[in-house]
């Protein structure tokens, strides 16, 4: 696809395009402030796009730092054919299905029905009551969803990761794609139907006539080492400033009840700000000058 298939021509948006364009023009005049905010902008969502591709934090804040250095030291390459953050998310997404690191799922080369065998494999007979079982049962939740994904292939996750988590429409998700909507339609339902088939026989979130309950798998994940009851990695995660905490997501995706809401059942993540504020140190050194 061209720059002039950009997804948001449309009224509605020209006065943001116009308001970026500014901002953009700034940055690349050496001003620091507009840089700075421009990385406010992208920081947590970016890292939200690498949390679900890569799975785990750590990795995600590496791969949110190279993003943004990408996309910063990019800006005088923007021409407000998107807006800005779609424009990052293209270079974004770019970096992260071509990213040579693995998680251990893909490592694994685990698919989704392997997966679902092992969530009934040590699953106990009644809810866990022991200490903070609310919080350990959302972090069972929140690190299954993000197991599940992993098992997709990455250009599959990201068709559903847009479509589905961050509800991009069409037009948009296949701009940052570089392929046509047609063809990310039909991405992104393989990914629905998979995920959607594995949800229905496989989680209790999605389908009371399935087995598991994460409740019944804390014991489990605990022994496993997969949920650190001394440091759940995603239930007590910050989050953006005015976003969804994890009570919150979970009260959405019950209201939902259906298999989007529960990979959309997240919190709004933010990006750890001691990275972002080495990444700000970063662009204030002079190694990465905006023209290049």
């Amino acid at each position: 696809m061209s720059s002039a298939d950009g997804p948001d021509d449309d009224a509605a948006t020209a006065e943001v395009r116009r308001v970026e364009a500014a901002l953009v023009a700034r940055a690349v005049d050496g001003d620091r402030d507009a840089v700075a905010e421009i990385v406010r902008t992208l920081q947590d969502p970016l890292y939200r796009l690498a949390l679900r591709m890569v799975g785990r934090p750590a990795e995600a804040e590496d791969a949110t730092q190279e993003i943004l250095i990408r996309a910063i030291t990019r800006l005088a390459t923007f021409r407000g054919e998107a807006k800005l953050l779609t424009w990052a998310y293209r270079i974004g997404v770019n970096y992260l299905i071509n990213l040579s690191r693995r998680s251990p799922q893909e490592l694994r080369q685990l698919s989704l029905e392997e997966f679902g065998a092992g969530l009934t494999e040590g699953l106990a007979a009644e809810d866990y009551r022991g200490p903070q079982a609310a919080l350990l049962s959302s972090e069972v939740r929140l690190n299954c969803s993000q197991g599940m994904l992993q098992c997709l292939a990455r250009e599959e996750r990201v068709a559903f990761v847009l479509g589905q988590v961050f509800e991009l429409g069409s037009a948009e998700a296949a701009w940052i794609l570089d392929i046509t909507p047609a063809a990310y339609r039909k991405r992104l339902e393989r990914a629905k139907k998979r995920l959607g088939a594995f949800l229905s026989s496989a989680c209790g979130v999605a389908d009371p006539r399935a087995a598991c309950r994460c409740s019944r798998r804390v014991e489990k994940a605990v022994e496993l080492g997969r949920v650190d009851p001394a440091a759940p990695k995603y239930a007590t995660h910050p989050v953006s400033p005015g976003g969804r905490t994890v009570l919150e997501a979970e009260e959405q995706m019950i209201r939902l009840h259906d298999v989007a809401a529960v990979l959309r059942g997240h919190p709004d993540y933010a990006a750890p700000r001691e990275r972002m504020d080495a990444i700000a140190m970063l662009l204030r050194s002079g190694q990465f000058p905006l023209l290049t």
